[in-house]
């Protein structure tokens, strides 16, 4: 059965109310172009909520580049096809002009947590992922909000925005969904051309070399990221913008490993922006 597909804020509320009865309502906001990495958070937010909302918003509120906004896949027709196969019982497609009707005066700033990685390279980028998560769940009110871990950043982001401003809403990170080869799924892989594509998983397995390093002892964070090096190599179209342990909570830079950090990092391949993460355990921390 095809979900209901709303896309006025009035009706997402009406819609909601209507179920509210039936048990928790769990959301997963999206920008649409899904694939199997949301697939996997419909499905835990399916087998635990009576009820599952998923949005499709391209927000331009968090993007830093207008030819990134511009070029940001919108298949929104596959999108509701795979949500009918996964079950999902609403689909928030709102435009911008509902979810902004007027420039917002009013946003979410989205404080240390934002301030490196991702957040020293794309200037407002959290803010704007603040500001329209805080919306999503002010519409929607639902009980559990689905995010993916690959997106580590934006998760603690969230959760301290969530924290800070008192929303009665539990956040619950899923694990990323990997391709064979270990490279994150994401909606900007589309965007990679054959010979691109044979290179992105050197993200992973660089990521991976840092996590070694770390659980054989290694606490100089720059010792434990030289491992990652002779992996990314100097192909002409590999870039890599930052590679970073950060403590797992605040995401602040750890100058010393003393207890488990996130190994995060971006790379760009050809013109297309890959980020990713591993956990890092010290071996006293280990199982």
């Amino acid at each position: 059965m095809p979900p209901l597909v709303v896309e006025t804020i009035d009706g997402m509320r009406a819609s909601i109310a209507a179920r509210r009865g039936l048990g928790a309502v769990g959301l997963v906001p999206t920008m649409g172009a899904l694939h199997a990495g949301h697939a996997r958070l419909v499905e835990q937010a399916r087998h635990e909520c009576p009820t599952v909302v998923v949005s499709i918003f391209v927000n331009p509120l968090q993007f830093d580049r207008a030819d990134d906004l511009t070029r940001y896949p919108r298949p929104f027709d596959a999108d509701l096809a795979l949500c009918a196969k996964l079950d999902v019982d609403v689909v928030f497609a709102p435009t911008p002009a509902v979810m902004y009707p007027q420039p917002p005066d009013c946003t979410v700033h989205a404080g240390r947590t934002a301030e490196h990685l991702c957040g020293a390279f794309r200037s407002g980028h959290f803010d704007g992922v603040a500001t329209v998560v805080l919306k999503l769940l002010n519409v929607v009110q639902p009980d559990v909000a689905y995010f993916g871990e690959k997106d580590a950043q934006q998760l603690a982001v969230i959760r301290r925005t969530v924290s800070d401003l008192n929303v009665p809403v539990l956040i619950t990170g899923v694990p990323t969904v990997r391709e064979p080869d270990g490279l994150a799924l994401s909606s900007r892989n589309q965007h990679l051309g054959a010979a691109e594509r044979a290179l992105a998983p050197r993200l992973f397995r660089a990521l991976n070399a840092v996590r070694d390093a770390v659980a054989a002892g290694i606490t100089d964070p720059a010792a434990a990221r030289s491992r990652a090096a002779d992996i990314i190599g100097t192909d002409a179209p590999l870039r890599l913008e930052y590679l970073e342990l950060v403590d797992p909570v605040t995401f602040q830079p750890v100058e010393r490993v003393a207890g488990p950090v996130v190994a995060a990092a971006a790379l760009w391949v050809g013109s297309t922006r890959l980020i990713d993460n591993v956990l890092c355990t010290p071996p006293r921390f280990g199982t």
